[in-house]
């Protein structure tokens, strides 16, 4: 079944919402109990809400952790998003890729791309690019 592409961006606004809380076991209100998250970089597995939650409440943070959507995109059942994530030392960007089925996430693919020097000789072609959110 597809799911309707305003209900799922709502839903997935609502899990970046939760996120931004730093009360992360809150996401498992979005999260469908058979909820699997994949880091195809690291090849890690991260079955259900209660290891998602524990695992992003053990991770190493100097403060909150906030999140800034830069872009969101739903078609049917999937919804990309391209947000940056700070906690006001460690920045990254997340680019997630979501699973909805009957109203709740099933499934998040989620890659973490390392920034980058850019290389010298195209220097002349480019403009540098504004940082992350701060």
């Amino acid at each position: 079944m597809t799911a309707d592409p305003q209900a799922a961006e709502a839903l997935v606004r609502r899990y970046w919402a939760l996120m931004a809380s730093n009360q992360f076991e809150s996401v498992s209100a979005v999260l469908a109990p058979d909820f699997v998250l994949d880091w195809p970089q690291s090849g890690e597995r991260i079955h259900g809400p209660a290891c998602y939650a524990q695992m992003n409440a053990e991770y190493p943070a100097k403060g909150a952790w906030r999140f800034a959507i830069n872009r969101l995109i739903a078609q049917g059942d999937a919804v990309f998003t391209e947000v940056d994530v700070t906690d006001g030392q460690q920045r990254g960007r997340a680019l997630s890729c979501f699973t909805i089925e009957q109203g709740r996430i099933t499934r998040l693919v989620e890659y973490w791309p390392e920034a980058f020097a850019a290389p010298a000789q195209r220097a002349h072609l480019v403009e540098r690019v504004p940082p992350e959110i701060g």
